[in-house]
C-alpha cells in the first residue's frame, strides 16, 4: 500500500495538477514514506521508460504506462475492511457514509464526473472499519455486499472524493459488469487530459 502513495501522487500530479516534473525528496514528504521507499517505486518506472530522472528529480514521459502498471500489480482485495449488505438504495448509502471516508470507484465518478455511464449497485469507499460498525453494525457476509469499505491510510485523507488515477485502478479491480463501462468513459477522460 505504501508504493501506491507515490504512484497516486505522480499521477494526481500529473492528471489533476498538470505537472510532469517532481523531486523524491518532495515526494517522500508529501507522502510520508523515506526517500529510499520513493526511489525504490521509481526503479521499475525508471526501467519502463515512463520516467526520465534528472538531477534534481525525474521527468513523467508516459503517465498512462505508470497508470496501466498501478493499475495491474493493486490488489483491491487485500484492502477490504470491511463489506456489508445495507437494503437501501446506493444513493441513500452515500449520504450515509461516515464524514471522514474517501469515495472511490462508482461514487467517485459520480461526484467528481457529475454523470454516470451506467447504474450500479455497489459504494466503495476508503474509511475506518470501526466507524462503519458504528454506523452501520457488524458485516453482513451473507448477501452480496453493496457497501465495501477500503483500508483509509494518512495520504489519501487529503482528498473527499478520490483522484483520477485511484478511481481508475480500483474501477480496473472490480468484478462486475458496470465496472467496465465506467473503466472505458474513464479511460477516455484520462486521455483527454493527456491529450
Amino acid at each position: 500500500m505504501k508504493k501506491e502513495r507515490v504512484l497516486r501522487e505522480i499521477l494526481y500530479g500529473v492528471l489533476e495538477r498538470k505537472t510532469r516534473l517532481f523531486k523524491q525528496l518532495e515526494l517522500s514528504r508529501v507522502c510520508g514514506l523515506s526517500l529510499s521507499t520513493v526511489n525504490y517505486v521509481l526503479k521499475p518506472l525508471e526501467q519502463m521508460n515512463a520516467i526520465e530522472k534528472k538531477r534534481f528529480g525525474f521527468i513523467v514521459l508516459d503517465p498512462k504506462k505508470i497508470l496501466l502498471y498501478w493499475a495491474s500489480i493493486r490488489r483491491l482485495e487485500k484492502d477490504i475492511v470491511y463489506r456489508t449488505y445495507l437494503n437501501k438504495p446506493v444513493e441513500k448509502i452515500e449520504s450515509e457514509v461516515p464524514a471522514n471516508s474517501v469515495f472511490t470507484a462508482y461514487s467517485a465518478f459520480k461526484f467528481k464526473f457529475e454523470k454516470i455511464p451506467s447504474e450500479y449497485g455497489e459504494v466503495i469507499v476508503y474509511g475506518k472499519k470501526e466507524d462503519f460498525e458504528r454506523r452501520f453494525g457488524k458485516e453482513e457476509a451473507s448477501l452480496k455486499p453493496n457497501l465495501i469499505v477500503l483500508n483509509l491510510d494518512d495520504h489519501i485523507m487529503k482528498f473527499k472524493i478520490s483522484p483520477i488515477a485511484q478511481i481508475f485502478v480500483d474501477l480496473w479491480n472490480l468484478r462486475s459488469w458496470y465496472a467496465k463501462d465506467f473503466l472505458r468513459k474513464m479511460e477516455e477522460i484520462v486521455d483527454g487530459v493527456l491529450e
